[in-house]
């Protein structure tokens, strides 16, 4: 039996226990109807808790589900449940993250520090429903001010702060998120964009101290893979040598259905390193009928280990500056340049996001796009530079067994020149085909139109290397000579 007593300015519930002793539960604030109702509750617990039946009628196990938590620390003051999830700042968040078992490491240690700038700011014991939205938002200023972080940073962590009391308010903790409202969305850090050049990529290879790291840059720069969690997922069984395929398992983004793992090209420029890599390791082996198998990447193991500290000082040794966000930026470059070739659907199942994502945080606008945009560009009295002609003197006879500079351009450019403008030796209109490629003269039988190979060479220029023109450069250089 429960009775219902008034008690001054609130209330007073009063029952006995099973062994016969008396126990209050006082309450403030509520009316006589709210105190009649908890009281029946009340008589239902602890007839349950007599009777050692921990079953409950329905009403009562969704009243007990829903009830706030003043009212559920009173009732568990008195005996009748156990306390809920600890409902102080610092146990309930180390708690949470103990339980999320699901998530990795990485996020496990991204946890941890917002943890850590929460107790630091509001005190372990705060009380999670005494944290109000003021709060909150003094909480954001004060990561600015003393701790410097710059707006993504302040976004992610409140983000993560929000996501804590979400989850009290799913334990029926508190009733609201004082987060609500804030800002937590990540825009993209233009400012921290950084593109990695072919020469630079071929200068930080070498700096590499060994095949390890080789390995680790390869497949962050040419093959677009998260590092270090795919990086060191990546097993010998994910490389389909048969058909240059590389299988990446993605533990980022495993928990969404389907995207566990994808699979990308063996890109030329990982062909070579993992095949380096596959001898070193099949030479280890004791038995040589055995197949190599297990990590590609065995000087790391965990996804913990800091991988960037090592990478900087590999960049400083290629002469060049450490940027920010170093492996992003080499996966942003990948995916920068594919772009230019394959359609965005392509590139974006390579990479392992979406294309939102993609203009959002990783595509950028590089030198070779506003080269490869003003390469047709012909001012009158620029285009012999242009076309790389070397300037020879007016009246200046040329011998017709004489090796002159070849050059392409399109002919349709030059047709709206004015005929005087043209003066320059090597620089001729060729008529009759207006719009089509052609060739000035050449050494041997007259400059027709262009054949087929000069026109692979001439359509895929923009997308070539440093290194690759220079060999062309060099090859037709020789020729002439």
């Amino acid at each position: 039996m429960a009775s219902v007593l008034k008690d001054g300015g609130g209330w007073r519930i009063r029952f006995y226990d099973g062994n016969g002793k008396r126990k209050q539960i006082r309450l403030a604030g509520i009316n006589k109807a709210t105190a009649e109702q908890i009281g029946r509750h009340v008589k239902v617990l602890n007839a349950a808790k007599t009777s050692n039946d921990r079953s409950l009628d329905r009403q009562t196990a969704l009243w007990l589900a829903d009830v706030g938590q003043t009212i559920h620390d009173k009732l568990a003051a008195a005996g009748l449940v156990e306390q809920r999830v600890s409902s102080n700042l610092g146990d309930f968040i180390a708690g949470y993250i103990e339980r999320r078992s699901d998530v990795e490491p990485g996020t496990v240690t991204n946890y941890h520090q917002v943890r850590l700038n929460l107790v630091a700011f509001f005190g372990y014991e705060k009380p999670l429903r005494d944290i109000t939205e003021r709060d909150a938002a003094e909480f954001r200023t004060w990561l600015e001010t003393e701790e410097g972080q710059s707006e993504n940073t302040l976004r992610r962590r409140c983000g993560r702060a929000r996501q804590f009391f979400t989850a009290a308010i799913k334990a029926k903790l508190i009733e609201e998120n004082p987060f609500d409202g804030m800002p937590v969305s990540v825009g993209g850090s233009k400012d921290k964009a950084r593109f990695i050049t072919e020469a630079e990529s071929q200068k930080i290879l070498k700096a590499c101290p060994d095949l390890q790291w080789r390995l680790i840059f390869s497949l962050c720069r040419y093959g677009g893979v998260r590092c270090p969690s795919e990086i060191l997922a990546l097993t010998w069984e994910n490389i389909l040598w048969d058909s240059q395929r590389i299988i990446v398992t993605a533990p980022k983004t495993k928990r969404y259905a389907g995207h566990e793992t994808r699979v990308i090209p063996m890109f030329p420029e990982l062909a070579g390193v993992l095949n380096e890599a596959y001898e070193m390791a099949f030479d280890r082996l004791e038995d040589k009928s055995a197949v190599v198998s297990g990590p590609v990447v065995t000087r790391y193991s965990s996804a913990s280990q800091n991988l960037r500290t090592t990478f900087d000082k590999i960049i400083k040794r290629a002469g060049l500056v450490p940027w920010p966000k170093p492996f992003q930026n080499l996966r942003a470059t990948r995916e920068t340049e594919l772009m230019e070739s394959y359609p965005s659907h392509v590139v974006v199942a390579w990479i392992g996001h979406s294309e939102t994502v993609a203009r959002k945080h990783y595509l950028q606008v590089t030198d070779a796009n506003f080269e490869r945009a003003t390469s047709k560009v012909l001012a009158p009295q620029a285009a012999p530079q242009l076309c790389g002609v070397i300037e020879t003197e007016e009246n200046t006879e040329i011998d017709e067994n004489e090796k002159t500079v070849v050059f392409t351009a399109f002919s349709a450019e030059f047709a709206s020149l004015p005929e005087e403008q043209i003066t320059r030796p090597g620089l001729e209109r060729t008529p009759g085909n207006a719009g089509q490629r052609a060739l000035s003269e050449m050494p041997g039988p007259t400059g027709g139109p262009i054949g087929p190979d000069l026109q692979t060479v001439i359509d895929g220029w923009p997308f070539l290397n440093e290194a690759t023109r220079g060999e062309i450069l060099r090859d037709v250089q020789r020729a002439l000579k």
